[in-house]
């Protein structure tokens, strides 16, 4: 027990106390400047607005992608949850290169792209096709064990008692798995807040435009600005703590209501 927890406590307490102690090394003034500088303040802005697409797109469709691979059996299924699983076993730059391979200027629709104005690469659409992909599972590997444990009892009754399609989901099938859904939805909010590799390969890596939070904190260092990026890395740590926090909580309501 003692070794486990000189273990976590190397490995993931100290490193959080590190930024925090280096973010603040020169006072909270500093920090707060470097805070409120416009690159900074236009990568905090980016890094949220993607964050609030994709998790809208994700929690739609991977809820509805949980609920038919729970209830009906096809062919293929079997291949479409390895399609499901894939970004979470490959390299995040592989799924940055995959979208820049599409729709890049040399890309298969990227000259189509470029002839009717449609910028995908190196501005926010392409960010959020490259954190779409990467975050696509959350949802679903946290709502599909769930769906398969309750089974198909009560949505059945439901229908046999005249629910229709959209009562269906408002008061039986979203209602039994609102924390699984939440736990997923707060999953894909944390990686895609953090989300660095297939982000880099889209992006083109413009201050000011297209640097979302990570990119901006590797800006900051590779410029010599250490305090600023230690700063910029307590605030995006600050956010995945919340949202890791909140998960939590929503856990241990979930089990105490079971």
């Amino acid at each position: 027990m003692a070794a486990a927890c000189a273990i976590v406590g190397v490995l993931l307490i100290a490193p959080l106390v590190l930024v925090f102690v280096q973010a603040f090394a020169d006072g909270w003034r500093p920090a707060l400047e470097a805070l409120r500088e416009p690159e900074t303040l236009s990568a905090i802005r980016l890094t949220l607005f993607v964050a609030v697409i994709v998790v809208a797109v994700n929690s739609v469709f991977g809820t509805i992608a949980a609920w038919l691979l729970a209830r009906f059996d096809f062919r293929f299924k079997a291949a479409l949850l390895t399609l499901i699983e894939l970004p979470v076993s490959i390299s995040p730059v592989i799924g940055g290169l995959v979208w820049l391979l599409l729709f890049g200027a040399q890309g298969w629709f990227g000259p189509w792209c470029e002839r009717h104005g449609i910028g995908l690469m190196f501005a926010w659409p392409g960010i959020v096709l490259a954190t779409l992909f990467v975050t696509f599972p959350y949802v679903v590997r946290t709502a599909l064990p769930l769906l398969e444990a309750q089974g198909p009892a009560q949505e059945e009754a439901a229908v046999l008692l005249g629910a229709g399609w959209w009562s269906l989901w408002a008061r039986v099938i979203l209602p039994g798995m609102r924390l699984a859904l939440l736990s997923g939805v707060l999953l894909t909010t944390a990686r895609a807040l953090g989300e660095f590799g297939a982000v880099a390969v889209v992006s083109g890596h413009i201050p000011g435009l297209t640097n979302t939070m990570p990119l901006e904190i590797e800006t900051l260092y590779n410029g010599y600005r250490s305090t600023a990026a230690f700063a910029l890395s307590a605030t995006l740590a600050l956010m995945a703590l919340a949202v890791i926090a909140l998960r939590t909580l929503i856990r241990r309501a979930g089990s105490v209501r079971a």
